[in-house]
């Protein structure tokens, strides 16, 4: 009986402290019904000075000499729209098209007896990356339900254009991770003085999809009309503003990623594969300072799979189907990601009241996507060195125009990958 009225009391504590941070964030709801539309996008041009033959790595004495190639894209075209419908609930969306999206038609084929043939005029992605309902109790707390954006690492946190230098999003976490990293799920969050929290419940990942290129970059992902949801998973954020100018920031996720998918009955607890979970862990930190004229930025994100040897063995069995959706591939133990880069504007010098930028950046970054279990053989080009160097002109803060050339560095083996790449980037609010 003295538990249940300790358990009883410390309910009735916990339930008069949130009435009372409640009331007390009531004045702060913004009750105007309002709709918000903005967006951003991208137009990239680059030349590799290497050769895009898939066998470059594993032949990579044939390749020394290939000639390069160039391509033209569009990494990623969004549209956000937001409604505030007022006593605390909001609306948010964020369509994104990624590489143009995708062309496809049904055309009579005049050559093939008048046969119907779809046809694949154009690549690309069409993703709907956020769509939630929100309840705000004030700054404090707010509850977020739906498609929601998984706020680990620097870039899924910060992947609007103008928050790199590169003209592509920093190549170490969009490659271990997935980045955009979008999930159905709920999220608590809030602000407290120079605090920032978040806190999300979701599906976990699926290591059937993980590869040795990308970790669990691809892992995220789904080819049938849902998102299978055997597992659960946990997502952390906490950010800290209380140095003017500077964000530091800790984020984290963890969930069992192996058996969630649509063929559980396989895996019986008198299989192998009995008592295996692949846990996905992953820890990063990052930060932002900015002043205005000088701008440093950094990111560490280290990642952890158990059982990745049997996931291993699993992803390689012959188990699968040829038309099945998975990569049969090797996945590493663990992966990392760690970048710097530093800009400074030298139009601030002698300045006057325009507000163009023109920032001249260096940018440096490791990873490796494949570290393998101590019985699985490595596979040395998973690691790599990018160093980067570039300019950023913003005629209009919402407008940038970049530039900027690197060069990949691989192990002695392989052969190095330098390349120049150029782009037009632009990110606003329409309305708000």
């Amino acid at each position: 009986m003295c538990k249940i009225a300790y358990k009883m009391m410390i309910c009735t504590l916990f339930a008069c402290a949130f009435s009372q941070l409640l009331q007390a964030q009531n004045d702060t709801i913004d009750d105007k019904s309002r709709l918000t539309i903005g967006g951003y996008g991208e137009a990239v041009y680059n030349y590799n000075f290497f050769s895009d033959n898939p066998n470059r790595y594993s032949h990579a004495a044939d390749y020394k000499d290939a000639p390069g190639h160039g391509r033209v894209d569009l990494p990623h075209a969004v549209i956000m729209l937001g409604y505030n419908f007022g006593r605390g609930w909001s609306f948010g969306t964020e369509i994104e098209f990624e590489h143009g999206g995708t062309e496809s038609a049904v055309e009579m084929e005049a050559e093939e007896a008048g046969e119907f043939e779809k046809e694949i005029e154009r690549g690309g992605e069409v993703a709907l990356e956020q769509f939630w309902l929100q309840k705000s109790f004030g700054s404090r707390l707010n509850i977020r339900a739906g498609h929601i954006v998984v706020p680990v690492g620097m870039t899924n946190s910060n992947h609007l254009p103008n928050q790199f230098f590169g003209v592509y999003r920093p190549e170490g976490e969009n490659t271990i991770l997935p980045c955009t990293w979008h999930e159905t799920g709920i999220s608590l969050w809030g602000l407290l003085d120079d605090w920032r929290y978040e806190l999300q419940l979701l599906p976990a990942l699926n290591s059937r999809m993980m590869n040795r290129s990308g970790w669990i970059h691809d892992a995220s992902a789904s080819a049938y009309e849902f998102r299978v949801a055997n597992h659960l998973a946990g997502a952390a954020r906490i950010d800290y503003r209380g140095v003017k100018n500077l964000r530091l920031s800790l984020s984290g996720y963890v969930g069992n990623s192996f058996n969630n998918d649509i063929r559980t009955d396989v895996y019986s607890e008198s299989s192998r594969y009995a008592g295996v979970k692949g846990t996905v862990a992953v820890g990063a930190f990052d930060f932002d300072y900015d002043n205005g004229h000088v701008v440093v930025r950094g990111n560490a994100d280290y990642g952890y799979l158990s059982d990745s040897y049997m996931i291993t063995q699993q992803n390689l069995s012959q188990n699968h189907s040829t038309a099945s959706p998975y990569p049969h591939d090797k996945v590493g133990k663990n992966a990392v990601a760690l970048g710097l880069e530093a800009g400074v504007d030298v139009l601030h010098f002698g300045r006057s009241s325009h507000r163009q930028r023109l920032f001249l950046f260096a940018n440096g970054e490791y990873y490796d996507s494949f570290i393998p279990a101590d019985n699985v053989l490595d596979d040395l080009s998973t690691s790599r060195t990018l160093l980067t160097a570039g300019v950023n002109y913003y005629p209009l803060p919402q407008i940038a125009i970049k530039a900027e050339g690197g060069i990949r560095l691989f192990d002695e083996a392989f052969n190095n990958e330098p390349w120049i790449a150029v782009g037009i980037t632009w990110t606003g609010m329409f309305k708000r």
